[in-house]
């Protein structure tokens, strides 16, 4: 328990010191300020929605993180994840217009339309689990889902590893374009951010289930015995 604590903790520091950087910007209305330039005249709007629904969301993660909440509180549980699907939803609708008109190239833009597809069905399909009570798909789509609203701080960690580390092939690859570069860049980047985490989290899930099965199977043994 002692280490879900301070998973927990470190995860709510992350969390918080990500949206202290990225929020102030959006809280101007200065479509000047934004740190992703306009593609048609409704995008400043579009993207400011994405940015403060997401950021709900992410705070609704953390909540539902902390150790013990849907055990001691499941009250608090339902209300919390129904404020993350009520704002997961609409952002994730908000990532795929803006995902489409991205400036940074068409490697990024299919990684922003994936994305919020994945985003909008694991939410989605969360949601309607567990309303039906199917208690393990439900925590299975919700955790997918969470890992998905939290993976653009993963991604704004591979954009300087990335663009510093792979500064020669702008030379030799791409003939010093630097727009080229930056677009390959910003689209690894993009991919490497959601798709990376969503693989572990499966793997850690399946691991989960592949070393509670033998458990499960013993205990029918024993029983039968």
């Amino acid at each position: 328990m002692i280490y879900a604590h301070r998973w927990s903790i470190a995860l709510t520091l992350v969390v918080a010191g990500f949206l202290a950087f990225s929020l102030p910007p959006y809280f101007t209305a200065d479509p000047g300020r934004s740190r992703v330039p306009a593609t048609f005249p409704l995008h400043y709007p579009v993207l400011v929605g994405h940015v403060m629904l997401a950021s709900i969301a992410m705070v609704a993660v953390v909540i539902q993180c902390w150790p013990g909440l849907r055990a001691r509180r499941p009250g608090w549980h339902r209300r919390v994840g129904r404020v993350y699907v009520a704002t997961a939803l609409p952002a994730a609708g908000c990532a795929m217009v803006i995902g489409v008109a991205t400036p940074f190239g068409p490697i990024l833009a299919v990684s922003n339309i994936v994305l919020a597809a994945l985003w909008l069905w694991f939410t989605a399909n969360g949601y309607l689990a567990g309303r039906r009570r199917h208690v393990g798909a439900h925590r299975r789509s919700m955790i997918f889902s969470a890992t998905l609203a939290l993976s653009v701080i993963a991604n704004r960690i591979w954009s300087p590893v990335l663009y510093l580390s792979l500064q020669p092939l702008q030379d030799s690859l791409f003939g010093g374009n630097e727009q080229h570069y930056l677009w390959m860049v910003a689209g690894l980047s993009g991919w490497m951010g959601w798709a990376l985490p969503l693989f572990t989290v499966w793997w850690w899930q399946r691991r989960r289930m592949e070393m509670a099965t033998p458990t499960i199977s013993q205990l029918g043994h024993t029983s039968r015995v």
